[in-house]
């Protein structure tokens, strides 16, 4: 019997991988596959709060309320046969145009291009948006179609004020949304990713959307910064300082001198309940209050706390007496001054200024000078934010209030990034989720997502006093039984605008200026609402304007007048502040005084997170 034959079983020979150019098939195939599994946990983390009854979006009051505004523009066209077909045919010429210039390209001709994206529009940088006729077409057509829009809006005459600023907002992030950057199929830089990558960025894209989506409990909280790199009190907000006082509401810090001196008079430093104080103490190179320490002053800033539901009931007057009044009182304890000079930013800045009314009513004048940090005290020209403020979207949003105590801090930060959406939304879509790249560390974009939330009770009052009702400049606040009058406050101001503020356009913020009835300086800072005010001196970024004080809403005329100077303002303002008391005392350490030190700074209320 003969032996088994003992010869190895040949292997069949392996087979290359399939490529199509230099796409790998097999490897996409399997980023496909691994795409659908982490898009499905995407999906539960989406779903998973709303199947545990805990959904509280407002998707759908926002959905109709975009519905019903962008329907009154549709009827406007519709209710006019010969204003459709003008409407059709501008739509249409200007297509008639694109295509014509496209078919001479295709026949080697020179054709300038029939519209062009706007200075500072990034979206469209990349040489093939240029270079290749299709992605040319497609970048064309988009930008006719948007400008068209805009139109449709623009030119709607029967739409009252209010209604237009609405429609235009709305119909500008549709167009904003429907960018052909924001598709991977439209756009050649997404396009050229995920074939050199084998769709590995989509995989790794969806991967960060899930983890965002359940980090946002359900909703979607974009990442606009690593978060792993920053923590208060280790790299951010570390100029030393003691807390020596707290409520219910705030903390106060009281900073460390490095200066053998300092200037008598302290400084009280209000920032907005709606973000943390710390966007004034980044890291060191940033910080304004670290740089106020090193120029001799006496630094105190309050440091809000973040509500929860056992606050809902805490008032704009609330915020008032337990905030800078409260602050003031410490103060006057741990340093023995009578008199202070008070900064306010932002929301912090409309809380100081009723404040100081509040007090000239009371014949207190334990504030000597204030300086506002683009801050509104008159909201006729407030911006794109009154979008979301009127009679009904105020009553629905109270009712959300009421069924948890506050506004939640998504609520505000969606508001914000929608306002500049081409700058703070629709690039970290692109860049998270269609590249899969991890944002970079940015110590300001860290801060913007560390939001806070706002009781419900004194949210409520600011929109409705100032931004529904404007009685803040009509002179019709009333504080308890405080009548609010601005005309009243007599202290020297110190008004700074930013002149691409998109939160509190510098417009508005010059219109309030005539509403103080004592001296006001006015100035205006280049950039934004915060790369205008945290501007150090050592970067030389930006400029700033001045001028006299205004009467009226002419921001340009008055730009055209005022003298421009290179570089930061604060040492303008530091000259200014110095001006109104120069004596110096020998420097106050945190804590030596009647007030003991509770922990140290940035303390505890800034380090709750949502």
């Amino acid at each position: 019997m003969r032996a088994p034959s003992q010869e190895p079983v040949k292997q069949p020979a392996q087979q290359p991988p399939i490529k199509i150019g230099s796409v790998d098939v097999e490897e996409f195939s399997r980023n496909l596959a691994r795409l659908v599994e982490e898009g499905g946990r995407a999906l539960a983390a989406y779903l998973k709060p709303r199947e545990e009854g805990r959904d509280d979006s407002e998707f759908a009051d926002e959905v109709t309320e975009v519905v019903k505004t962008l329907g009154q523009v549709a009827e406007y066209w519709l209710a006019d046969p010969q204003r459709t077909v003008e409407l059709q045919n501008r739509l249409g010429k200007a297509y008639l145009d694109l295509w014509a210039s496209a078919v001479k390209r295709l026949a080697g001709e020179e054709a300038p291009p029939v519209v062009r994206p706007a200075p500072g529009d990034k979206r469209f940088t990349d040489p093939e948006w240029t270079q290749n006729q299709f992605f040319d077409f497609l970048k064309q057509a988009y930008l006719l179609t948007a400008g068209w829009a805009d139109k449709l809006v623009h030119d709607a005459a029967d739409l009252n004020p209010h209604t237009r600023q609405k429609a235009e907002f709305y119909m500008r992030q549709i167009t904003n949304a429907l960018s052909p950057t924001n598709f991977v199929l439209t756009n050649p830089e997404l396009l050229r990713e995920t074939l050199t990558s084998n769709a590995d960025n989509l995989v790794r894209g969806m991967q960060m959307l899930a983890e965002d989506i359940q980090a946002g409990g359900g909703h979607l909280k974009i990442r606009q910064s690593d978060s792993s790199m920053f923590e208060v009190g280790r790299n951010l907000a570390v100029t030393p300082g003691k807390v020596v006082y707290q409520n219910e509401l705030m903390q106060l810090i009281q900073y460390a001198p490095s200066t053998e001196t300092v200037l008598k008079r302290p400084l009280l430093i209000v920032p907005p309940w709606i973000n943390k104080y710390y966007v004034l103490d980044l890291t060191p190179e940033k910080s304004f209050i670290k740089w106020c320490v090193d120029q001799g002053l006496t630094v105190f800033c309050i440091s809000w706390v973040n509500p929860d539901t056992r606050l809902a009931e805490k008032s704009f007057d609330d915020y008032m007496e337990q905030g800078p009044l409260a602050a003031l009182d410490a103060i006057k304890q741990a340093t023995g001054e009578d008199k202070v000079h008070a900064i306010g930013y932002c929301v912090g800045g409309t809380l100081l200024a009723i404040t100081l009314a509040a007090m000239a009513a009371r014949h207190d004048e334990r504030i000597a000078s204030a300086t506002l940090f683009a801050s509104q005290v008159d909201f006729t020209y407030a911006g794109d934010l009154k979008v979301f403020v009127d009679e009904e979207q105020v009553v629905a949003l109270e009712k959300r209030m009421a069924e948890r105590g506050y506004l939640e801090s998504r609520s505000m930060a969606a508001v914000f990034n929608f306002l500049r959406s081409n700058d703070l939304l629709w690039p970290y879509v692109i860049n998270n989720y269609l590249k899969g790249k991890a944002p970079f560390p940015f110590d300001l974009l860290y801060w913007n997502s560390d939001a806070t939330r706002m009781p419900a009770a004194n949210h409520s009052f600011y929109l409705r006093n100032c931004y529904l009702e404007n009685k803040l400049a009509k002179g019709k606040m009333v504080l308890g039984n405080t009548p609010i009058d601005l005309k009243a406050v007599k202290v020297p101001i110190y008004n700074l605008a930013t002149r691409e503020d998109h939160i509190a356009p510098a417009k508005s913020v010059m219109f309030g200026c005539k509403l103080f009835g004592g001296e006001v300086k006015f100035v205006v800072s280049g950039s934004g609402h915060i790369a205008g005010v945290i501007n150090p001196p050592a970067k030389q970024k930006y400029q700033f304007w001045t001028g006299p004080k205004p009467r009226n809403a002419d921001i340009d005329g008055w730009l055209a007048k005022a003298k421009e100077h290179p570089g930061s303002w604060w040492p303008d303002w530091l000259v200014w502040l110095t001006r109104q008391s120069p004596t110096e005392v020998p420097a106050r350490i945190p804590g030596e005084g009647a007030l003991k030190a509770i922990e140290d700074a940035p303390g505890s209320y800034v380090k709750v997170r949502d």
